[in-house]
């Protein structure tokens, strides 16, 4: 073999695998849509349009199988059946250009801060940008942290050439730890606290000779480091000790990549090397699983899509022939070649993917798009001129912005119109980088916004000193991803010598609002969600029938996402059918609704006092019912690892762990005394917190479900709530501490001690609280009151900042003082978008003004205590509500 190029690599998106299902490889990696031996809850082979328990998982995280007969309903931003705009979706537009000052070699944006762009250069380099505020909030020169430490081969090989380049930089999946893998011997990983704050965390010697990649996974519910080199080895490590936990040997050459991924809880490595060769590897040290060749033979990198369901690569040959490939995972074999490349390419080609629709390569001094489900090349953009033969290339998580390498040692900053838009949110806010180390000093619940320059002061307002943002789950048992999280320009730094008051909406014409159109009258709504795309809002009524409205691409609404600007349709299938819940022996008065929506937007659970059922939500049509009454369901949610695990609460005050896949209930959680009002899981914790009429907030184990810890609401003073008062639960985002919300108060819990971090309840005479719910960023706290009144809390210190008075949003004409919103809904994008729920069936959408972009101001410290007691300003409507009681 000739002496291969320096490695670099492609800025492939998160962790992926082959889990390449060939005859010769063990059953647990073959792909999870294989039917299981096991009894499941799937379509019954010859009858498109009914479930069996005999065929495959649920599996709601993956597609389920549509029957061949119905075509998928076009759900704008869904999938692959969305309306399509390239223009709209695909960032080609120059946003910014950025001066590295050496050669850009390997970038990552951050997972959740969609605007922090790690950099690692040709000269060891790191640098950590704020591409919106175009500030180098850090750089730092390639040293070793411990000569000492280091083994005399590598000790020799920095005397002979001290030149160093970094093959890798990568954020975690929580972003708050990034590894670097350098060419010669060594990886370092560092903290991030926000803004400037980077720590040394840890220095290890790898590999003997170059570290070519470099990637984390939680095998275990571990974080670990995986790293592969010029040594031909694999090898994982601890990262929190170090400690080296594997070693995998068994290619012929040098391992190129490196590709972590996991299907239905089975860890996987795969590895790429210089021969071509594809490797597969479990977490026991046997040996590697499979033996295949990629297209092209020598470097070549792997990726799935961003929800782990299609598996891509991107390789180069020595004579420059270059393949971009999907693979059949269950064959091992190649699905579909991309066409488009120069012959030969110019270099070693970078890829990454997007949007679970888009595949993107830096080839020929430009960048070439194409769309997955079509080999064609769908376009091109050169960046107006300027870049390097082979740029490198990485998509940010929602795929809005695209960084790229370019001449004179530049970076290009590509946006699409949503990318422009969270630009020049920054343009006339400069860094303060004193604000940036006072901020880092404070308490946070969410260091990692920290990091956007143009808001460092205010986005390090938070509780926890970490932030492993995985999911939120919501109130009404959604376990949606925050990958697609927009982030929120924060609140400015407030002129202490200018007073602060609190902004009150009082005409429609402060902010803008919508009521859904109504075709089909129901009494009240009392649950409300919207989808995980953002173009549409579900809703559960009390006669048990489901509402859902779509929002449709248009020249007045681009994206085609839920807005106040654009009126929705309520959405029926051709069939005319509508989608209600199993009502046999129910008395609907009485009944307690609720309902989990899948991942992918295509199924509904739901339940209003009799049997759960499960809908198609493209058809409308009723799958399956199980789990009749008594005891009836009065609250779901699925497990964040296992979509065929469901926490089920029970009107008989127990939880049910149900298996769908084997139609079982695995576990029954006894602690409460009163009917299950709110159940939510923390990926990070491994626990549910559940909560129930009776006040009373439990911790479970979601691996032994045994209960850890539970404790009562501590009702404040002069308020005595009625009998059954619902009590819900909700994650933040960093899946540490929790939000609970009673009609008595409003408060922010630490998970692990059950402690009450943050207190707000209103005034003995206010109005209750109906309902409440963070922000998609967990930066506000939305919250809905008996009175109609509609409040926003700043989650930092759960102090009112905006609220909104029911004639901002409901006719003069109505005067029946029983109307009143009972569920609060947050869109799953745009932080400063909310729904209501009411009581006489309507739905409506609140967003600020444009030209405000947000919901006031956050009140300043001195304007209130922002302990763990009550602050605690009136809501009603009577009273300027300027101070704190």
């Amino acid at each position: 073999m000739s002496n291969p190029p320096p490695v670099t690599h492609p800025a492939v998106s998160g962790g992926g695998a082959i889990g390449l299902g060939g005859p010769s490889i063990p059953a647990v990696l073959k792909h999870p849509r294989t039917p299981p031996t096991n009894p499941s809850l799937d379509y019954q082979s010859g009858d498109p349009d009914h479930i069996s328990k005999r065929t495959r998982p649920l599996g709601i995280s993956d597609e389920m199988t549509l029957p061949v007969n119905v075509l998928p309903v076009a759900f704008p931003g869904h999938g692959h059946v969305q309306a399509f705009n390239p223009a709209d979706d695909l960032p080609k537009a120059v946003a910014r250009t950025l001066n590295q000052g050496s050669s850009p070699m390997s970038m990552d944006f951050h997972p959740f801060q969609h605007t922090l762009l790690l950099v690692g250069t040709s000269v060891g380099e790191i640098a950590l940008w704020e591409v919106g505020s175009r500030d180098r909030l850090v750089l730092r020169n390639f040293r070793v942290w411990d000569l000492n430490a280091c083994s005399m081969p590598l000790q020799a090989a920095l005397v002979k050439d001290p030149g160093v380049s970094v093959n890798r930089i990568i954020w975690s999946p929580d972003g708050s730890l990034f590894g670097v893998a350098y060419s010669l011997y060594i990886i370092q990983i560092f903290s991030y606290h926000g803004g400037e704050d980077l720590r040394q965390h840890r220095e290890i010697e790898a590999h003997a000779g170059g570290v070519n990649d470099l990637a984390f996974s939680h095998p275990n519910k571990q974080l670990c480091v995986i790293t592969c080199g010029d040594d031909k080895t694999i090898k994982v490590w601890d990262a929190a000790t170090g400690a080296k936990l594997y070693t995998f040997e068994g290619h012929d050459a040098r391992v190129y990549s490196v590709c972590p991924h996991s299907k239905e809880n089975i860890q996987f490595i795969f590895s790429t090397a210089l021969d071509g060769k594809i490797k597969a590897w479990l977490y026991d040290n046997v040996g590697s699983r499979v033996d295949y060749e990629a297209p092209g033979r020598w470097c070549t990198t792997m990726a799935y899509s961003a929800d782990g369901t299609r598996l891509f690569s991107c390789g180069t040959s020595k004579e420059g022939e270059s393949s971009l490939v999907e693979w059949n995972e269950s064959e091992g074999a190649v699905k579909r070649t991309y066409q488009g490349f120069r012959k030969p390419s110019l270099g070693v080609v970078q890829f990454d993917t997007t949007k679970n629709r888009f595949l993107a390569a830096g080839d020929d001094y430009s960048v070439k798009f194409w769309d997955m489900d079509n080999i064609q090349l769908l376009t091109t953009t050169d960046a107006d001129g300027g870049l390097i033969a082979s740029p490198r290339i990485r998509f940010n998580k929602d795929g809005t912005l695209m960084a790229v390498s370019a001449n004179e040692n530049s970076i290009k900053i590509l946006a699409n119109s949503d990318g422009i838009r969270l630009l020049r949110t920054f343009e006339s806010i400069p860094f303060d980088a004193s604000r940036a180390a006072d901020s880092a000093s404070k308490p946070k619940i969410n260091p990692i916004t920290a990091a956007a320059a143009a808001a460092a002061a205010a986005s390090s307002a938070g509780l926890s000193e970490r932030t492993p943002v995985l999911a939120s789950s919501g109130m009404n048992g959604d376990a949606r991803s925050l990958g697609d999280v927009k982030p929120r320009l924060a609140e400015e730094n407030n002129d202490k010598s200018k007073i602060w008051k609190l902004t009150e909406i009082n005409e429609p014409s402060q902010c803008r609002s919508l009521r859904l159109s109504e075709t089909i009258k129901v009494n009240k709504i009392s649950r409300l969600i919207y989808t995980n795309s953002g173009s549409a809002i579900l809703a559960l009524a009390s006669n048990a029938v489901h509402l859902l409205w779509k929002w449709q691409r248009s020249d007045r609404n681009s994206t085609g996402k839920a807005t106040a600007s654009v009126s929705p349709q309520l959405w029926q299938p051709s069939s005319g059918i509508l989608m209600m819940n199993d009502t046999t022996d129910v008395n609907l008065e009485e009944s307690v609704p609720c309902f989990a929506l899948s991942k992918n937007d295509s199924y509904v659970m739901s339940a209003s006092g009799g049997k759960i059922s499960l809908f198609n939500m493209m058809t409308f049509k009723m799958m399956t019912t199980f789990m009749p009454p008594p005891p009836a369901a009065t609250f779901l949610a699925f497990h964040p690892q296992d979509n065929n695990i469901i926490a089920i609460g029970m009107d008989d005050s127990t939880i049910q762990i149900y298996n769908v896949r084997v139609d079982e209930v695995k576990s029954k959680l006894k602690g409460h005394s009163k009917r299950i009002t709110g159940l939510a899981f923390s990926n990070v914790l491994n626990v549910l917190v559940s909560s129930g009429a009776d006040a009373q907030i439990c911790v479970w184990d979601s691996d032994s479900w045994e209960r850890q810890r539970s404790r009562f609401l501590p009702m404040p003073s002069g308020r005595t709530p009625i009998a059954l008062s619902d009590t819900r639960v909700q994650f933040h985002q960093d899946q540490m501490h929790f939000l609970v919300v009673h009609e008595t108060q409003i408060a922010i819990y630490e998970t692990t001690k059950l402690e009450c971090m943050k207190q707000w309840a209103p005034r003995e005479n206010a109005a209750p609280i109906s309902h409440a719910t963070f922000s998609c960023d967990s930066q506000l706290v939305y919250a809905c009151f008996l009175d109609a009144t509609v409040c926003v809390f700043s989650t930092l210190s759960l102090k009112l900042q905006c609220r909104i008075s029911p004639s901002a949003y409901l006719p003069s004409s109505v005067s029946n003082s029983n109307l009143h919103p009972l569920v609060v809904a947050a869109h799953p994008q745009e932080p400063c978008q909310f729904a209501i729920g009411l009581s006489d069936g309507g739905v409506h959408v609140f967003e600020p003004l444009e030209s405000q972009g947000k919901w006031g101001t956050h009140p300043p410290a001195e304007n209130g205590s922002s302990s763990s007691g009550p602050a605690a300003p009136s809501v009603g409507q009577s009273g300027s509500d300027q101070a704190p009681r």
